[in-house]
């Protein structure tokens, strides 16, 4: 393989790292291409790409909460802002570090509601989310419209799991139209490798010039439903997929009870193994 081909395939390891794995997978990187120095410097746009899709928490030096990186947040320069904090930032992609901390402000026709949205949003993850989400509100369209975004991160590397939850939302004030995108990924691999991924599109008619706890409300429902979902999918899979996949008896010999069947730890459980790692 040529230099660009290298790039090529390597990238396409980063824009596919679990949540919580990128440094694992950078390192193995760094393995596969030792003898081609020239390759990990041209990573730069594929970690660039991967930092704003995930919506990246960074800790931005002094500030009491993280902020995120997103394509919603980005100056012309290519800084990153985050009205909440009042802050812009420079940020390298390659070492994972916040640089050259400004001072911001807000200039929007919409800036009374994202200040709002800010607050009720920010209350809203920390209630709902487990472990230390993050979420932004910014200017969109040339100012026509607002984009809020979440995540939250809960990562379990010593049982073997991490995962992520993205929603990205885009309400226009003139329509009181909402639109937005919901995903999940989760990674597990204890003895094994199995990854959830998903995503739902979402919509919602609000009225023109909503209140900021009117949206947020919408935004809880909308999240709730689609928890529901996937509770229910994961509940119908013992007696779905899950069962048509193994045969009626493993290798060892014992009857699998499909009703516990997402309680069994991977490899371990089911192909009766020892886990080494514990």
């Amino acid at each position: 393989m040529n230099t660009a081909e290298k790039i090529a395939a390597t990238s396409s390891f980063v824009l596919d790292a679990p949540p919580g794995e990128l440094k694992e997978v950078l390192e193995s990187i760094n393995c596969l291409v030792s003898d081609s120095p020239e390759v990990f410097p041209g990573l730069t746009p594929a970690l660039e790409k991967y930092n704003k899709e995930q919506l990246i928490s960074v800790k931005l030096p002094g500030a009491a909460r993280s902020v995120l990186l997103s394509d919603y947040n980005v100056l012309p320069d290519g800084r990153f802002f985050d009205p909440g904090s009042q802050s812009s930032w420079s940020y390298d992609h390659t070492k994972q570090k916040a640089l050259n901390v400004q001072s911001y402000t807000l200039e929007s026709s919409n800036a009374g509601l994202i200040k709002s949205l800010l607050q009720d949003l920010d209350a809203y993850v920390k209630e709902h989310f487990p472990a230390s989400p993050v979420s932004g509100v910014f200017p969109h369209e040339d100012d026509s419209s607002i984009a809020l975004a979440i995540v939250g991160n809960k990562y379990s590397p010593s049982n073997l799991w991490n995962g992520r939850w993205r929603s990205i939302y885009v309400y226009n004030p003139s329509s009181g139209t909402l639109t937005g995108e919901i995903k999940v990924d989760v990674h597990y691999y204890e003895e094994g490798n199995v990854r959830l991924l998903t995503k739902k599109t979402v919509s919602e008619s609000l009225k023109a010039s909503a209140s900021s706890s009117e949206i947020t409300k919408t935004i809880a429902g909308l999240e709730k439903k689609y928890q529901d979902e996937l509770n229910r999918a994961f509940g119908s899979l013992s007696e779905g997929a899950f069962k048509s996949l193994r045969r009626q008896l493993p290798i060892t010999r014992q009857k699998i009870d499909w009703d516990k069947i997402t309680t069994y730890r991977l490899g371990q459980d089911i192909g009766g193994g020892r886990s080494s790692g514990r």
